[in-house]
């Protein structure tokens, strides 16, 4: 275990879903409209509004890839090892990763103060249901409820879990958040996208859904932008949807540009906030972008300067977009980006540490990430590791 003189603050954990996580409150006669199980040739899927998912190969995690399985790989592959051969040695499922109370234990034996803890397919399923806006209610009501039970939404002030927020009714986005901030949670998370509503898709930052903003601004709670299905085309150069099959003529593994979607939909998601300002509008919101990398950045930053200098002599931004977005958003980069990079564009209190842990992308286990940051004093250092997510972590009402 890395000796840092204290115990860092993890923004990116993960838990399995347990078998009943998207059954257990849903009514029956919605379910058929919402999440079941399925079992075809032998293996069990979801069947997600009347369609198989098969955003998993394996969505009862029993056995499960270990975690960072495949994290070598994803920095260049140093050993040449072929995919199968990173997925060859899966282990039976751990209790920490459905069980709170083992899961504390494991915090302890990973030196970490606390962690915040996001779904696993959780985020994947609004885009599977966007086009029946009940069953996203019903669904996501459901499913937050089930998190509160399984794991709190503050358990013992070190496992704060964030509940799923779906702004396709801005009314029971609301509601949600009020029994969110009722719960003790610190963070809610919605995915980087646009939004399905009755009157089709909208701006996440339109103002029909200033009443939640407002909300959030009041209550002071950080809002966390969390990789998930976003809906991205890809305009028939491979298969669409977030699944683990092949795309087209050649395998899951082979380069191709789905794999740039989550970039791509953060991207869109960020600056959409600044050009429709949002910020402006509502200055007390926190914004967390986690496990969506961070090599947008440059681009994006590029891109709210130039509209910044283009609208100047319309008088269209009240505050520089470009300062406004580094005051508030915070970035969480992929642990294979360039973190100084990221801090030279954002500042170091802008920049926080998330090990995207058990998840088979992240590392094998959290505190691996510490020598990414050698070269920053221990200041620094602290601020990535610990403070800037301490400081997200507490509400700031107005």
């Amino acid at each position: 275990m890395t000796d840092l003189g204290y115990k860092p603050f993890d923004c990116d954990n993960h838990y399995y879903e347990s078998h009943d996580a998207f059954t257990r409150h849903v009514p029956k006669h919605m379910r058929p409209r919402c999440v079941q199980w399925a079992e075809i040739e032998g293996r069990k899927y979801h069947v997600v509004g009347g369609k198989v998912s098969r955003a998993v190969t394996n969505p009862t995690w029993d056995p499960i890839a270990k975690p960072g399985a495949i994290s070598d790989f994803l920095r260049g592959n140093p050993n040449k090892l072929k995919p199968e051969e990173l997925l060859s040695d899966p282990e039976p499922l751990p209790d920490c990763y459905i069980n709170r109370d083992a899961r504390i234990k494991v915090l302890d034996e990973q030196g970490l103060e606390a962690m915040w803890l996001f779904p696993t397919l959780g985020v994947l399923y609004e885009e599977l249901l966007k086009h029946d806006i009940e069953a996203v209610r019903t669904q996501f009501r459901a499913f937050n409820r089930w998190l509160d039970e399984d794991w709190g939404c503050n358990y013992q002030n070190r496992i704060f879990a964030s509940p799923y927020i779906s702004l396709a009714d801005v009314d029971f986005a609301c509601e949600e958040l009020e029994w969110a901030l009722k719960q003790g949670a610190r963070t809610v998370c919605m995915r980087p996208s646009a939004v399905w509503t009755k009157d089709g898709p909208l701006s996440p930052s339109h103002p029909k859904f200033d009443p939640f903003w407002a909300r959030v601004n009041e209550a002071g709670i950080t809002v966390v932008v969390h990789a998930s299905d976003s809906g991205y085309t890809t305009h028939g150069y491979v298969d669409d949807g977030f699944s683990t099959g092949g795309s087209n003529a050649f395998s899951s593994w082979a380069p191709n540009i789905k794999h740039f979607n989550i970039e791509r939909a953060a991207y869109d998601f960020l600056v959409t906030l600044c050009y429709e300002k949002l910020f402006e509008r509502f200055p007390n919101l926190r914004i967390a972008s986690i496990e969506n990398g961070a090599e947008f950045l440059p681009d994006l930053v590029r891109k709210l300067k130039q509209s910044r200098d283009r609208m100047d002599t319309m008088g269209y931004y009240k505050e520089d977009p470009v300062e406004l977005f580094k005051r508030h958003v915070w970035i969480n980069p992929f642990w294979e980006d360039d973190v100084y990079e990221v801090e030279e564009i954002m500042g170091a209190d802008r920049v926080i540490f998330g090990s995207d842990w058990p998840h088979i992308e992240g590392m094998p286990t959290p505190l691996d990430y510490v020598p990414e940051l050698s070269k920053f004093d221990d200041a620094k250092k602290k601020r990535i590791l610990r403070d800037n997510v301490r400081e997200l972590n507490e509400l700031k009402p107005l």
